[in-house]
């Protein structure tokens, strides 16, 4: 130990001046202390009482001594005024008093007025010891650690002695500035007078090498001292070391150790260990804890380690115990109450913290600005805009909103109330902003859309120079990709490479915001150059190829992550699920699902929700219905996701049990939960179900219907053959429809051929989204099956100049883990040729044993019938069957998705072809499943 010591000394320049200068660390002894009458007892009162004595004394009947000592009184009770009176007296009798201008400088450093006693130090014209040491223990005292230190350099230059008990000081002053080197060369200056093993020398030395995240040094220390077995403040020091530095296990260990063989614990023992339980693993640990104090009966009402207490049983997420022992407390503070507030918000309690809140007013306590910013975040949580803005009310009226952690989180609050405008009066009336709040206005602006003024605060930030962190740079860079600008992502790139602020972090954000802005390209380089990629680089990677349609590369992506032994989490898992079910590959979400379960993943939340979703749209509802008969605690969620299961597949009637069963437990439906049911009953045709669901929805639940909910019924009464019925709805409707609601009853007036109300519906739409593609499709299909060509023409015109395309109808199916995707009439399959005569020989098949004939009618293009035919015989769905039939076994089932509605001739063939080839198959479409089982169609030919 002390050859490291001596080591460290050598390599140090200064020490080796300093060392060869005299140092004497005797305490610094001046005249002896005489104690006169009028300050004999030291308690407040009895010296108010001495003070006013001092006034009949003549100045020339009070000696030094008794000035020095009342000086010292005015230093512990902090009696500036009366100190500086004293002063008046003492300049007018000792004017050149070296040892009462050190007792000065003592007493106004202790008062907390370094000014006064840097002015008197600067004039003493012979310092003496007393007054160095005094004015060090003054700065530091003041919190001015930096000048301490300096003025000790300067005591060692000029040879003064060092006071013994300015070491401790001086050693502090090295761990709040974390000055490492100067506090190994104090250090080194101990060993070499001798004095390092001195109790509260090796407690200040213990405490410097903790806050310099030196632990072992600290350990080294308190393992070698020899006094360890009688010393409890060494013990505090170095469990308190460990504690503050979140080294849990190995504070506990020493509290355990200490109450088997060291000395006796007080209140700081106990503090310190409770503050090491740190989560639910701790609980049980914490209670034993809570039990030793009991023992000590002197100590259960410690306000400290009460408050300890309750703090160690929040963070373990036991309220009911911490709000026990507040109310057996009869001398809790501000900080017992603040505890409890700050557990409810930790705990997620957010009501029972405003609450308890009140409480707390109503006791007669006194909040403070820990407990209104507690209250104002439970409030930014609950969205109470109201209480939200009453504690701001409240905060004005004591001038706290200068408090610059009582603004930030004023900020935060409105922007978690969705309530901008109020947020930015709270930032500018800011007198001092910080980056947390610069950072926290910019999240909230990108949190509530509004993108614009996210970026205008942001070229703010950029022009005063000021330092821009990750989260700032993460909510920017949010913002730019709902704004879907490529260009400002590219621009900020820049900046950020500039700035060399490019980490693995944000690296990760520019994945996901250039994914989101469909450049790929870019998203792609990025992910391939990060060094380090942890499980967001690959998630986000994942969740942007599957975004851009690129379902094939997520499967491929996450398969690579697996390989590269990173722990897969619950987001990534999510987005692959997501990917698979949006591929229907039944046979990779069959895998991923044996993944998570291989991995411990509990299926509970939304990874149950997202493995039931995955297998519905694989087109396999009995293994969906197996892993939700599983799930231990089902709830909403869990049973909208299997209700929307069954309405997917055509089980109408299964869906409004399981919703009658989930209403049956108590668990209520929200308006998602109604949207599933109400498609469920609208693909099963349960016209009368379906109305009586929207009265209940409205009735009982009070929940106002969404646009979709009407949309759903319009296309149930579309589909039941009631057009005019569906109209007058449509008309009747308390809010203005919707596109989504004139594309419904377009529908189905193209299904049931009304010419006059579909003409009414195709007008709507033109006028209400003129650009939207999909829409113009519609309404150019139902011209063509008027035979209004030149009309067809004219819509088609318009998207061409406009540069809108429709999207291309397409159809893949999974063979041996490969999805292999088909467009009408492709021919980039390697197989091609394969396929199209493995085609025509089914067609034919079809048309000889079960007198197959194309429909034309249902293709909507101004050619002759020949053209048509070939135009149906080339729709992907069946290129899809065709490669199936070719590259599966016999009887094996056929699992084919495709993007958009089946047509009726295309269903038809496949009804034949699951008859005439004995194949089942399964065929989602962008409304439904359909299962095509020997002739017959699950949906009963009403889809």
């Amino acid at each position: 130990m002390k050859l490291l010591y001596s080591a460290a000394a050598s390599s140090s320049a200064t020490f080796r001046l300093h060392a060869s200068l005299p140092i004497r660390t005797t305490p610094y002894l001046s005249y002896p202390v005489k104690p006169v009458q009028v300050v004999s007892s030291l308690n407040l009162s009895c010296f108010d009482e001495a003070f006013q004595r001092l006034d009949f004394i003549d100045d020339e009947n009070l000696s030094m001594e008794t000035y020095a000592d009342v000086l010292e009184l005015c230093g512990k009770f902090r009696a500036l005024s009366q100190g500086r009176q004293l002063h008046s007296r003492i300049f007018k009798t000792f004017p050149e008093s070296d040892f009462l201008a050190g007792k000065l400088v003592f007493m106004y450093g202790k008062c907390g007025s370094v000014d006064d006693a840097e002015k008197v130090f600067d004039e003493m014209p012979q310092r003496t010891d007393f007054a160095w040491n005094a004015m060090i223990g003054a700065y530091l005292s003041n919190n001015d650690p930096a000048s301490a230190l300096a003025l000790y350099y300067k005591m060692r230059v000029q040879g003064v002695p060092l006071h013994l008990h300015s070491f401790p000081v001086l050693l502090k002053a090295c761990g709040k500035l974390r000055d490492f080197r100067s506090g190994i060369e104090i250090h080194c200056l101990l060993v070499k007078l001798g004095h390092s093993s001195t109790d509260f020398i090796v407690n200040a030395l213990l405490s410097m090498y903790a806050k310099n995240d030196d632990l072992c040094a600290a350990r080294r220390l308190f393992d070698g001292s020899q006094d360890k077995g009688g010393d409890a403040v060494l013990w505090n020091s170095i469990m308190s070391s460990y504690s503050l530095s979140g080294q849990s296990f190995e504070t506990l260990e020493l509290f355990r150790e200490m109450q088997m063989s060291g000395p006796a614990s007080n209140s700081y023992t106990f503090v310190s260990a409770l503050t090491a339980c740190e989560g639910v693993s701790y609980a049980k640990l914490g209670k034993e804890i809570h039990a030793a104090v009991l023992k000590k009966s002197t100590l259960s009402f410690d306000i400290y380690v009460c408050n300890a207490l309750i703090a160690m049983y929040t963070r373990c997420g036991k309220m009911l115990e911490a709000g026990r022992i507040l109310r057996q407390m009869d001398n809790a503070d501000v900080v017992t109450w603040n505890s409890l507030i700050k557990g409810y918000v930790q705990n997620s309690m957010y009501k029972e913290a405003l609450g308890f809140f009140c409480h707390m007013i109503a006791s007669g306590h006194k909040p403070d600005e820990v407990s209104v910013t507690s209250v104002i975040a439970a409030s930014g949580r609950l969205s109470n805009l109201l209480a939200g803005m009453e504690l701001h009310s409240y905060v004005i009226k004591r001038g706290w909103d200068s408090n610059l952690q009582v603004g930030n989180t004023l900020i935060d609050m409105y922007s978690k109330c969705n309530s901008t405008c109020y947020m930015r009066r709270a930032f500018l009336r800011m007198h001092e902003k910080d980056l947390i709040s610069w950072t926290t206005v910019i999240a909230g602006y990108a949190q509530n859309d509004c993108h614009v003024e996210a970026l205008e605060l942001f070229r703010d930030v950029a022009k005063e120079r000021m330092e821009i962190d990750e989260l700032m740079l993460g909510s920017i860079l949010r913002a730019c990709s709902l704004l879907k600008s490529v260009l400002i992502v590219k621009e900020l790139h820049c900046h950020i490479l500039r700035k060399g602020l490019l980490d693995t972090v944000i690296q990760n954000e520019l994945v996901d915001v250039y994914g989101k802005c469909r450049n790929m390209g870019y998203a792609t380089r990025i992910f391939e150059s990060i060094k380090g990629k942890d499980v967001v680089s690959w998630t986000s990677m994942i969740s942007s190829s599957a975004l851009n349609g690129n379902k094939n590369e997520a499967v491929d992506i996450f398969r690579r992550m697996v390989e590269t032994g990173l722990l897969v989490d619950s987001v990534a898992l999510l987005c692959i699920l997501s990917a698979a079910a949006s591929l229907s590959a039944l046979k990779k979400g069959r895998e991923i699902h044996g993944y998570l379960l291989r991995k411990g993943f509990l299926l509970e939340e939304s990874i149950a929700v997202a493995v039931v979703d995955m297998y519905a749209c694989c087109g396999d509802l009995q293994s969906a219905k197996v892993v939700f008969d599983r799930i231990e605690r089902k709830s909403l969620l869990q049973y909208t996701s299997m209700i929307n299961a069954y309405g997917m597949h055509g089980r109408g009637k299964t869906s409004v049990e399981l919703f009658n069963k989930m209403r049956h437990e108590n668990i209520s439906p929200d308006h998602i939960s109604f949207l599933a049911l109400l498609n469920a009953c609208s693909h099963a045709g349960l016209l009368d179900e379906g109305r009586g669901f929207l009265k209940i929805m409205e009735h009982e639940y009070k929940l106002e219907p969404w646009p979709e909910h009407y949309v759903c019924l319009v296309d149930m009464l579309g589909r039941a053959n009631c057009v005019v019925e569906a109209f007058e709805f449509v008309k009747m409707m308390k809010t203005e429809p919707t596109t989504e609601v004139w594309c419904a009853l377009l529908a189905a007036c193209r299904s049931h051929s009304e010419k006059e109300i579909g003409a009414i519906a195709a007008q709507r739409l033109l006028e209400l989204e003129p650009m939207n593609p999909g829409n113009l499709v519609l309404v150019s299909n139902v011209f063509a099956e008027q035979g209004r060509w030149d009309d067809v023409e004219r819509v088609r015109e318009k998207m061409k100049a406009s540069r809108l395309e429709k999207h291309p109808g397409c159809s893949w199916i999974e063979i041996d883990g490969k999805v292999h995707k088909f467009t009408a009439r492709d021919k980039s399959h390697p197989e091609t040729k394969e396929i199209y005569e493995k085609l025509s020989e089914v067609t034919r098949k079809l048309e000889e044993e079960a007198g197959y004939q194309a429909d034309t009618k249902f293709v909507l293009h101004n050619v002759d019938e020949r053209e048509k035919v070939q135009m149906l015989q080339g729709h992907s769905e069946r290129l899809a069957i065709a490669y199936g039939l070719l590259r599966t076994p016999d009887r094996t089932c056929l699992r084919i998705t495709k993007n958009l509605r089946v047509c009726r001739d295309c269903h038809i063939f496949c009804k034949l072809v699951s008859e005439l080839f004995r194949r089942d198959i399964v065929m989602r479409d962008a409304n439904r499943f359909h299962h095509f089982e020997s002739g017959l169609c699950s949906c009963g030919d009403f889809w």
